[in-house]
C-alpha cells in the first residue's frame, strides 16, 4: 500500500454510512475498546461528533482539529483509524494534491449476538479481558427470557389496528457494518521466498489459501517463520498447498506447545442463546446440559472421560471454526449423529449434516432439537413411500419421545444431569 504522510492540514470529512445509535456506544466501549484501545474509540467518538444535525456529512475540517481535541499526534491518530479500519468500523479514502483531502466513512459496530458469534473478535476479546471479565460481560448482554406457557398472546397486527392508506414510500438508510478486516503480521513476501521454487507450484499461494493462512496464524498466533515451517510440510505432489494437511499441522503445532487446542471448541453456548430458566422436565434438563457443556466437554463425556481423539477433535474445530455453528448445535449434532450411527463420528456424514444445519440458520438447542427431529421423520416417511426398511426407531435420541416434554427427571436422572452440568 502507498505511504503518504498526513500532515496538520490536510481536509477531512466524515461521511455516516449507517444509522449510528446510543447502543453502539455501549458496545464501543464494552467489545471494541479492549481490543483497539480507548485511543481508537476516542477517535470514532470524535469523528461522529464532527457529523451534521442529519448525521449524514460533516463540514471539512483539518486534522489539526482533531489534534486538540485528542490531544494527541499524528501518528498516535493515523493508528486509532488503522484499528479502526483493521475492524470493520471504518474506511478511509484520499485524494492527493498540495493539501490531501480524506473521507472517513464511519460504518457500525457489530451488535453483541453478532459480536459474541465472530469467531476472530470474540477469542481476541476472551484473550485481553481473561474469563471472568468475558464472562461478566456476556452475563450483561445475555437475552432476558420469560416462560410464557401460561399466557395467551393479545398482541394487535398492523392491519388490526391502523386502516391502509397511500403514502409514499421514503427509502431510510439502513445500518451498514462491514466484514472484519484481520491485521495479519504474515509476510507473503517472506514465506514465497522460503520456499525452494522447484516444491512449490508458483500458484500455491491463491487467495482462498492465504485466507486460510492469515486466519490459521490469527488464531493460533504464529508468525512468518513459523508459518514457513508448517506450509513445506503441508505441500502435496503436485507443488500445491494442501489445505487439509495445513490445517492439522497447525493444530498438532499448537496443541504440541501448549496442551490445548484453540479456546473455541471449551466454550459454551452464549448466554443471550440460553432457554429460560426454570424447566424441570426431563427435556429441560437435558436442553440445559447442551447449553452448558462445551462440545470439548460433551465429546469427553461420551467417551466416558477419556480423551476424544484427534480426528474427532479435529471435527469439532471444523464445525465451530469453519461453520460458525453455537456450541449447544454443535453437542446437539454429536448426540443426534453418535445415537443414529451406532456411536461413530463418520467425517463425511457429520459435514453432510452440519453443512445442512447451518443452512437452517440454527442457533439454540432447542431449534436443533427440533430440525434434527423434522428431518428424521421426513427421512422416515420418504423411506416408508419407497418401502426401504426402517432403522430400529430405538436408534434415536431420547429427546425425540415427546413425553419427556411434561416428564419430571427422577431422583437418579436428575442427580446424573446436575452432576454433569457441575463438572462443566
Amino acid at each position: 500500500m502507498k505511504l503518504i504522510t498526513l500532515l496538520p492540514a490536510d481536509q477531512y470529512l466524515v461521511v455516516n454510512k449507517s444509522v449510528l445509535t446510543e447502543i453502539d456506544k455501549k458496545n464501543l466501549i464494552n467489545l471494541y475498546e479492549p481490543i483497539i484501545g480507548f485511543g481508537a474509540v476516542s477517535l470514532y467518538l470524535t469523528l461522529w461528533s464532527d457529523l451534521d444535525r442529519l448525521e449524514l456529512v460533516s463540514k471539512d475540517f483539518n486534522h489539526h482539529h482533531l489534534m486538540s481535541i485528542l490531544k494527541c499526534s499524528l501518528d498516535s491518530i493515523k493508528q486509532a483509524r488503522e484499528a479502526l479500519e483493521a475492524v470493520g468500523l471504518m474506511k478511509t479514502y484520499v485524494k492527493e494534491g498540495d493539501i490531501n483531502s480524506y473521507v472517513y466513512e464511519l460504518y457500525s459496530p457489530l451488535s453483541a449476538m453478532e459480536f459474541f458469534n465472530n469467531p476472530i473478535l470474540n477469542i481476541v476479546l476472551y484473550n485481553n479481558i481473561g474469563e471472568k471479565e468475558y464472562n461478566d460481560l456476556k452475563k450483561m448482554y445475555r437475552k432476558i427470557n420469560i416462560d410464557l406457557k401460561e399466557y395467551t398472546e393479545i398482541t394487535q397486527t398492523l392491519n388490526e389496528t391502523f386502516e391502509a392508506t397511500s403514502m409514499p414510500v421514503v427509502e431510510a438508510r439502513a445500518r451498514e457494518v462491514l466484514p472484519l478486516n484481520i491485521i495479519s503480521d504474515i509476510d507473503f513476501d517472506f514465506l514465497i521466498s522460503s520456499i525452494p521454487k522447484g516444491i512449490i507450484n508458483p500458484k500455491a499461494f491463491n487467495k482462498r489459501v492465504k485466507e486460510l493462512i492469515i486466519n490459521l496464524s490469527f488464531i493460533y498466533n504464529l508468525d512468518s517463520l513459523k508459518m514457513v515451517e508448517l506450509i513445506r510440510t503441508s505441500i502435496n505432489e503436485q507443488g500445491f498447498i494442501d489445505k487439509e494437511s495445513l490445517r492439522k499441522n497447525t493444530r498438532k503445532y499448537y496443541q504440541f506447545n501448549n496442551g490445548t487446542l484453540p479456546t473455541l471448541i471449551y466454550r459454551t453456548q452464549p448466554e443471550y442463546l440460553k432457554t429460560p430458566m426454570g424447566d424441570n422436565s426431563k427435556k429441560g434438563k437435558i436442553i440445559a446440559v447442551f447449553e452448558n457443556t462445551s462440545p470439548y466437554d460433551f465429546l469427553k463425556n461420551k467417551y466416558q472421560g477419556a480423551e476424544p481423539t484427534p480426528r474427532d477433535l479435529k471435527l469439532l474445530e471444523s464445525l465451530i471454526i469453519d461453520l460458525e455453528l453455537n456450541p449447544a448445535v454443535v453437542n446437539v449434532l454429536i448426540d443426534y449423529i453418535l445415537k443414529k450411527n451406532n456411536n461413530r463420528l463418520n467425517s463425511s456424514y457429520v459435514e453432510t449434516l452440519a453443512g445442512q444445519w447451518k443452512r437452517a440458520g440454527l442457533k439454540t438447542a432447542k431449534e436443533a432439537m427440533e430440525f434434527a427431529e423434522k428431518e428424521h421423520k421426513k427421512l422416515q416417511k420418504n423411506n416408508s413411500k419407497t418401502k426401504v426398511s426402517n432403522k430400529n426407531e430405538k436408534d434415536v435420541p431420547i429427546w425425540f419421545d415427546k413425553k419427556i416434554e411434561s416428564e419430571e427427571v427422577t431422583e437418579d436422572e436428575r442427580k446424573e444431569l446436575e452432576e454433569l452440568l457441575k463438572n462443566y
